[in-house]
Order: structure tokens, then sequence, then C-alpha cells
């Protein structure tokens, strides 16, 4: 039911990954191509890693993408989920769960000791999934990110209070 994928997956990955974010009302913020996805997943270097789940057909049903973070105060790595997807027709079969059990399996096997994930303060349904599985909120923590406009200018050369650091 859970396999790694291919790199014969990006384009059913891409396609789900354009679902979800239809779902999340956020379809018009999906920049990603499927070249971009197979350099992340499978070119030199890869980034992420996915799984794919699949039907009693081998039809992908649903995917997750993760890769490593770190803790500095627990002195390991753990794994951070950054989309899980199971498409609507295969909800409530399994999918999901099987996904983050294989993503809780490959943490214990290796010695990591968090998977985390966010989730959208309205999808009730998820989070609701989430916590009958175990899972807890952190809401002594706020997201932030930069985006856009703000990460470019942020990150321009010369900024006020950027380091001269060369790689």
């Amino acid at each position: 039911m859970i396999r790694n994928a291919t790199a014969a997956d990006v384009p059913v990955i891409h396609e789900m990954i354009r679902e979800l974010a239809e779902y999340e009302k956020s379809l018009d913020e999906v920049r990603a191509t499927p070249d971009q996805l197979h350099e992340a997943l499978f070119g030199e270097r890869p980034a992420a890693f996915a799984h794919i789940a699949e039907n009693e057909s081998g039809e992908p049903m649903g995917f997750s993408i993760w890769f490593l973070s770190f803790s500095t105060w627990r002195g390991v790595h753990g794994i951070y989920l950054e989309d899980l997807y199971v498409r609507p027709a295969a909800r409530g079969g399994g999918h999901g769960k099987a996904l983050l059990t294989e993503l809780a399996r490959i943490c214990v096997a290796r010695g990591y000791e968090r998977l985390e994930w966010s989730v959208l303060n309205w999808n009730t349904p998820t989070i609701d999934f989430y916590e009958a599985l175990g899972a807890r909120p952190q809401d002594e923590w706020s997201v932030y990110r930069l985006t856009d406009g703000a990460l470019a200018e942020l990150g321009k050369p010369g900024a006020a209070g950027a380091a001269d650091v060369q790689a």
C-alpha cells in the first residue's frame, strides 16, 4: 500500500499537489513544476523524499513529501512532513494513516525524535484525524514565513544587517 516514490511518479505527485492546493483554496499559489519536483526528489542532491499510497490495483491514491529537520535541543534529526494528501475518493481507507505510520517507522528506525507538520486551522476533519492518532498541536509556537518580495528584500546583497557570507 505504501512505497517509495520513483521518478515515474513525478507527474501524479504534481497532479495531487495541485488537488491539495485546490482543496486548501490556494491553487493560484502553486508554482512548482514537474521538473522542479524531479530535481528536488531525484536530482543529484535530493532535498526531499516522497512516498506513494496505492490502492489494491496499484493506482496512486495519496502521497507524502518530507525532509529532514534537526532539533538543537535533542541533538538529532527529525522528519518534517511538508505535505500529506489522500484523494477524496480514497479517504477513510487507511491511506493517510499508512503514510504517517511509514514516516513514524522511519523515525524510530533511524533514531529521529520528532515527526512534525502543519495543518490549516480551518481543516477540522484533518485535525480530528491527526489528534485521533495521538498528535497534539504545538499552540505555544507560531509559524512565520518570508516569501516573495519580503524574502527578496531581506536577502538582497547589502540589506541592513546582512552578513557578507561566502559559501
